[in-house]
């Protein structure tokens, strides 16, 4: 189990190091490279920094985070399911693997009004192509489902984690 973020220390480079990510890696063959460049180390303090903060819980993950408009993908749902809460893990693992779902969690059900405990976030180029993702997960879910519903984006909204200052 990792310790508390909040009782690890942290240093004026490693605060360098997360300003300097935070926005994304730079686009080259040596991002490592670049960023120590940039905060005065070595690209491999900065590979072992991270890895450090990441097994520490200072920083969750290093990822890509792909722009789907950009890359045509302009229908976007968020899918909401009605499961089993005992099948909720086994059945949201299984829908997270698909490939065109790129977020899957569980949520608490607010009954009456809202039945749904499973979510899972759905891109496709077309409305049409959405909706057969989301066949095509009910197909997965079968009996476990009992009732689900897809709220279809209207807008992009600005994606941002936390930002500290450098």
């Amino acid at each position: 189990m990792n310790p508390p973020a909040s009782s690890v220390s942290v240093d004026a480079i490693d605060r360098k190091i997360i300003a300097a990510t935070q926005a994304g890696l730079p686009l080259c063959g040596d991002p490592y490279a670049r960023i120590a460049e940039r905060v005065g180390t070595t690209e491999r303090d900065v590979m072992r920094r991270l890895r450090l903060m990441m097994a520490n819980g200072v920083i969750r993950r290093i990822g890509a985070v792909p722009n789907h408009y950009r890359l045509g993908y302009r229908a976007n749902g968020m899918s909401v399911w009605d499961v089993a809460d005992e099948q909720v893990t086994l059945l949201g693992n299984k829908v997270g693997a698909l490939s065109f779902v790129t977020h899957c969690y569980r949520r608490p059900r607010h009954l009456p009004d809202w039945p749904y405990n499973l979510f899972a976030m759905v891109h496709g180029r077309s409305r049409d192509e959405v909706d057969d993702h989301i066949a095509e997960i009910s197909t997965l879910l079968g009996t476990f489902c009992r009732r689900h519903d897809v709220l279809f984006s209207t807008r992009i909204l600005k994606k941002a984690g936390l930002r500290i200052a450098a």
